[in-house]
């Protein structure tokens, strides 16, 4: 493998168009012209490898991978699917846009403020150029760092993406991959870095093809979604080269900054060299090589820091992860229900755990689980850590897909927001959360084929059983589901809206301007807690400079003398101040021990005057 161009599929190059084909099971393989129904032999290869160097294709031509000369079929590392996920894939050259950020330089990972976003719900538009409408608006708002979810190809129109099935090409509805291509040039041109999800750990099953081609999957383990995808049997070593190429092209030829991978503890590997950790190190060779860096951000439901500690320390060298656990504690603590995986969390002291050590279930009974789960972080840094209040998952899993706005007052909305961006963690924020969207996020999909429509249908209400009795499921299939989803984005100049947009603009200026929020170390941090008063205290420093985080999630006022120092306190954001529409101001400057009232639902921020 190399990392200076993609080694499988259909690659533009000087000298014409080459192909590189996986089909171990076929006895003969050609390539189909559509416009000119032609059929071109591929030449066999070691290890079911076929391959072809020709000059009669051209950039934008139609075409089909032709099996044993009956099977004509989509191209599984297709670049671009204009007809869908059934019909021809089209050649893309991925070298022909003209790139204009070659001056930009990938932001370093602690300094990431995160934002999630769904293109298809994130404007009216639904595409990557309505994106780049809002990159201004963002960066006002203080972000430098957005993350898509997923847009390899999926079966028809509206999708959340984790139903992908060509992880190489990038979705037509949204723009498809020079569209992409054009978005992340304009995101780095207004200093924001480009996070993608991505999805190693299955294939949607509409249009997938795989197993026509090669043993993509393995009878070995089975996932939620079925058979696992193949990294550790019988012809996993094409399999392998697969998902590292496809790592390797969003970085190099996408110019994307970091991916975030799906579920990874849903990918089934023991071989000697975890799938994880070979991708790493391909990344790493490919860092080197090219002078950026591009990390990996992982989602991990195993509490295992194994994932996150580096290749020299035995680890799979996994650059970030996120924590559920912050946002369940949380949540708890913020007064939400305490159904489902909610049920083994307690409340103000896991949060003050998480804080502290990042992970609340280290080894510990997990009641949900029915078992001691996880494990003890040592040296592991803030910077590891991808904290929020809500996101795709937390809030479409929902059966209303309610938003914070909808579950929570507006003063606990404004003191979940100070939780995630004043801790020593990565911050993400969801898109709509910074002026309170009420529109929900619903789940959705656009499937053509009756079976996995009734699949879907089934398959979501059993999701949630633990969650919820009563009611309608709303339907995933109906265009009123996604279209409910939409952003309403006439809010951000109304009433409380605009008050809570402000508001979280001056929480990230904070986060970024003063030193003990904007260095993510987890030792110079302390965290006290009154269970009673449902106080809790988040103390930060660095250096010379100090930050003392008050936090009343309780429904009434309560009193709290502040720690001793030689210069007194000087405030920096009291969010229930008039300004943001809460009760009371808090005084600006206040002496050494002094007492102050923390108002219900609130937080206070000070530093050393």
């Amino acid at each position: 493998m190399s990392v200076k161009n993609r080694s499988i599929g259909i690659n533009v190059v000087s000298n014409g168009i080459t192909i590189r084909i996986w089909a171990p099971n076929a006895e003969h393989v050609s390539l189909r012209i559509c416009k000119e129904h032609l059929d071109l032999p591929m030449q066999r290869q070691e290890r079911g490898y076929w391959t072809l160097i020709t000059n009669l294709l051209h950039v934008g031509d139609l075409y089909k991978i032709v099996l044993d000369g009956k099977k004509y079929l989509p191209d599984v590392a297709s670049l671009f699917q204009p007809g869908g996920v059934n019909e021809a894939s089209q050649i893309f050259d991925l070298n022909s846009f003209k790139w204009t950020d070659g001056k930009w330089n990938n932001l370093q990972l602690e300094e990431y403020i995160m934002y999630e976003l769904h293109t298809g719900t994130f404007t009216t538009d639904g595409t990557f150029a309505g994106i780049e409408t809002r990159l201004d608006y963002l960066k006002e708002l203080g972000i430098n760092a957005i993350e898509l979810m997923p847009v390899a190809q999926f079966p028809g129109k509206r999708n959340w993406g984790y139903d992908g099935i060509y992880p190489f090409a990038v979705q037509q509805s949204y723009g498809g991959p020079q569209a992409l291509q054009q978005l992340v040039d304009a995101c780095h041109a207004k200093g924001v870095a480009v996070i993608l999800d991505v999805v190693y750990n299955h294939i949607g099953p509409e249009g997938n093809y795989f197993n026509e081609y090669g043993p993509y999957f393995t009878e070995k383990y089975h996932t939620p979604w079925g058979k696992a995808i193949n990294f550790d049997d019988a012809g996993c070593d094409a399999v392998r080269e697969y998902y590292i190429e496809n790592a390797l092209m969003w970085f190099r030829d996408f110019h994307i900054d970091a991916l975030r991978l799906d579920a990874v503890h849903a990918i089934k590997d023991f071989s000697p060299r975890h799938i994880l950790a070979e991708i790493k190190e391909h990344v790493d060779q490919l860092n080197k090589q090219s002078g950026k860096n591009h990390y990996l951000i992982i989602e991990c439901d195993l509490n295992d820091p194994r994932f996150i500690d580096p290749l020299n320390n035995k680890g799979l060298g996994m650059d970030a992860q996120w924590i559920d656990e912050f946002h369940h504690a949380l949540r708890i603590t913020a007064g939400g229900e305490s159904t489902g995986y909610y049920e083994d969390f307690k409340g103000i002291r896991d949060l003050a755990k998480s804080y502290n050590d990042a992970y609340v279930f280290d080894g510990q009974y997990s009641q949900h689980r029915d078992k001691n789960f996880g494990a003890h972080l040592n040296s592991n840094p803030g910077k590891q850590f991808v904290v929020f209040s809500q996101n795709h998952d937390q809030v479409g899993n929902r059966m209303l897909g309610e938003r914070s706005s909808q579950l929570f007052s507006f003063e606990m909305q404004k003191l979940m927001a100070a939780a995630v961006i004043t801790s020593p963690y990565l911050p993400m924020l969801f898109m709509g959360e910074e002026y309170g969207e009420t529109n929900p996020f619903l789940f959705f999909v656009n499937h053509t084929d009756p079976e996995f429509i009734n699949q879907v249908r089934e398959g979501r209400k059993a999701d949630f059983t633990a969650f919820h009795t009563g009611g309608e499921v709303p339907d995933p299939t109906f265009y009123d589901t996604f279209s409910k989803s939409q952003l309403q984005w006439h809010l951000i100049n109304q009433g409380s809206h605009k008050t809570l947009l402000s508001y979280y603009k001056k929480l990230i200026s904070l986060r970024k301007l003063l030193p003990a929020l904007k260095y993510l170390n987890r030792k110079q941090l302390k965290v006290d807690v009154n269970k009673d008063n449902q106080i809790l205290t988040l103390h930060r420093w660095h250096e010379n400079d100090y930050v003392l985080i008050l936090m009343n999630f309780s429904d009434n006022s309560h009193q709290t003398t502040l720690p001793q120092t030689d210069r007194g306190w000087l405030k920096q954001l009291d969010s229930a101040s008039l300004i943001w529409s809460g009760l009371k101001n808090s005084p600006d400057q206040l002496s050494s021990s002094a007492v102050i009232e923390l108002q219900p639902q609130s937080v206070l921020i000070y530093t050393v005057n």
